[in-house]
């Protein structure tokens, strides 16, 4: 099972944009819908490359990101982790939102990973 101590390392790891790292956690056909996109859900990745692809993005588009005051909660095959997200984008506007992820498990591997954030306007 997917332990607090595992989402802690899972934050660590996209606090130092280590997408291998990350990916150590994800299941086989691992699913990942953003914060923001077309769809319902944001927009929606699924299976092993799409969302490495997907999450190496987001370090491209915030090289300076960062999920600060982290908060883990896990129940079973469900888990939660609030931040605060911290980061400059493309064009230098500074950005600070809270948010959080909802996760579903199975076993000791994250299967979803489903983002949310407060749009927040300057």
């Amino acid at each position: 099972m997917v332990t607090i101590k595992d989402l802690e390392a899972f934050g660590d790891g996209w606090n130092r944009h280590d997408v291998d790292f990350i990916m150590t956690f994800m299941a086989d056909d691992c699913v990942f819908e953003t914060t923001a996109g077309k769809e319902t859900c944001g927009t929606h990745y699924e299976g092993r490359e799409r969302v490495r692809e997907a999450f190496a993005k987001v370090f491209k588009m915030f090289p300076d990101a960062h999920f600060g005051r982290a908060r883990h909660f896990v129940a079973g095959d469900r888990g939660l982790s609030e931040w605060t997200f911290t980061a400059t984008s493309a064009d230098g506007k500074k950005i600070e939102v809270n948010g959080c992820d909802v996760f579903t498990f199975r076993g000791d591997k994250i299967v979803k990973k489903d983002s949310y954030f407060k749009n927040r306007f300057a």
